[in-house]
């Protein structure tokens, strides 16, 4: 018996779809002529069963921890590179900051497994410390199956805090020295693609580098073999923030509510929530294909398409960032943008 108090996602409902669709293509343009915008228009209408969808109120959440697997030379960075950059999030000097700010997104950060201790200097860091770093996944499982759980739980839990109740639209990035070591490993378990694939220059290792990543993560593989139960699989690989930020998108999902999908990481939270319930996906919009090489790979097998290619590899949400001026547009030409009959322009011959 799973100890989750999650409810079902209830998917899309298509009521208004025609006339949404319709509203989409009286608008004065050849029809079709704004593709992926009027894909995305399409979508956040239907979410919030309306024909003029607004986006209020929008929050970029960091969730951030460490990984025992850093134990071995997965990454160029040492873990203590997760703590510090969680203070230069809550100081303003991000990446994440500075592209948040330009779209006046709010940005939340949330320790869920950082190996470091805060001193009363450290203000608007939310605590959701499972523990200290997950363990050496080359060794021993990551986290119990029960910190899986409560992972999950908690993220879920957090998006139905009251501070978010005026929020519909979520952007999640994560912090964590070695978490696409942790976010290979599930998805190759979740997709079946080998890791030779999937494995990366994660922080920028060399060709050699990251040929001793691979083979550290191929042992890790032989130690557990073929997983498939997505509990069982964040339970082995971690990571802390992964399990969470795969419960918070089911947590926006439950609500309604709109979110965006950054990259590689992101993408293997997004897989376990899938897995978990596939009607997540009816929430979520991709916003960028990584320059992580098995990033293309996972979306090509889920048949997904991303909105942007720019060759990041950041993390920290900021591809759902860079994004996001796309989303808007799409509402904007939606609820302003006139129709051949307000314009008073000729509309095309159908017959045509």
């Amino acid at each position: 018996m799973s100890p989750f108090s999650l409810p079902k996602i209830s998917p899309i409902t298509h009521v208004l779809r025609d006339k949404i669709q319709e509203k989409i293509d009286t608008k004065t343009k050849p029809l079709g002529s704004l593709g992926a915008l009027e894909t995305i228009a399409l979508q956040i209408a239907e979410i919030q069963n309306t024909t003029s969808p607004r986006l209020k109120n929008p929050k970029l959440i960091l969730f951030a921890g460490d990984h025992g697997i850093t134990e071995e030379p997965v990454s160029l960075y040492p873990k203590d590179v997760t703590w510090q950059m969680v203070i230069n999030f809550l100081n303003g000097g991000a990446c994440a900051n500075v592209f948040a700010k330009h779209s006046q997104i709010e940005v939340e950060v949330v320790d869920v497994g950082v190996d470091h201790d805060w001193d009363d200097s450290t203000k608007n860091l939310l605590i959701k410390k499972i523990r200290k770093s997950t363990s050496n996944f080359l060794k021993t499982q990551a986290m119990s199956k029960e910190e899986s759980y409560q992972c999950i739980q908690n993220g879920f839990n957090l998006i139905l805090e009251n501070k978010y109740k005026e929020t519909n639209v979520f952007l999640f990035g994560e912090m964590g020295i070695g978490n696409t070591s942790s976010a290979s490993m599930i998805l190759s378990h979740l997709t079946g693609i080998p890791l030779s694939k999937l494995v990366g220059k994660g922080t920028g290792l060399n060709p050699e580098g990251k040929q001793s990543k691979l083979q550290i993560l191929e042992r890790a593989f032989q130690r557990t073999g073929k997983l498939t139960d997505p509990i069982v699989i964040l339970s082995e690989f971690g990571g802390f923030e992964i399990g969470m930020m795969a419960g918070a998108m089911l947590g926006v999902a439950s609500e309604q509510k709109l979110f965006l999908v950054d990259g590689f990481i992101t993408t293997a939270a997004y897989l376990l929530a899938y897995h978990l319930d596939p009607n997540v996906k009816d929430y979520a919009i991709f916003s960028h294909v990584s320059d992580e090489e098995g990033h293309i790979i996972v979306l090509n097998h889920y048949q997904i398409n991303p909105l942007l290619k720019l060759n990041l590899r950041l993390g920290e949400g900021s591809g759902a960032l860079a994004a996001y001026p796309l989303v808007e547009l799409s509402i904007q030409f939606l609820n302003e943008m006139a129709s051949f009959a307000d314009a008073g322009v000729s509309d095309a011959d159908k017959k045509v």
